[in-house]
């Protein structure tokens, strides 16, 4: 039996191996650690976001499995991605190594 993805708020995507679903963040939640608003004239932030659900990792070399270094509820700033609709909301499945940093609160 395959082992159940981490994911949150109950989207029902699974994303397989290293693969990372990512919700963008909007103008407004995109604020600095002391509550400055950071500006995007409007439009969501589509390179950060918060992490929803994370695949189980990817094989190495000698079959050994390789965790994603990124947990469900992390907001991240991430690169390139293939977008998705679900349920009247857009996502965002990336590869972790598009991921490019965590967003530390």
């Amino acid at each position: 039996m395959a082992k159940k993805a981490a994911s949150k708020g109950g989207v029902a995507i699974r994303p397989l191996a290293d693969r990372v679903l990512v919700k963008p963040l909007k103008a407004d939640e995109a604020k600095s650690p002391s509550g400055i608003i950071l500006p995007e004239s409007g439009e969501e932030r589509k390179d950060r976001g918060v992490v929803v659900a994370v695949g189980e990792g990817r094989r190495g070399d000698d079959g050994e499995l390789i965790p994603v270094g990124v947990s469900v509820g992390e907001t991240v700033i991430f690169q390139w991605g293939e977008k998705v609709e679900y349920d009247g909301e857009e996502y965002y499945l990336v590869s972790e190594s598009n991921v490019l940093a965590v967003i530390e609160k």
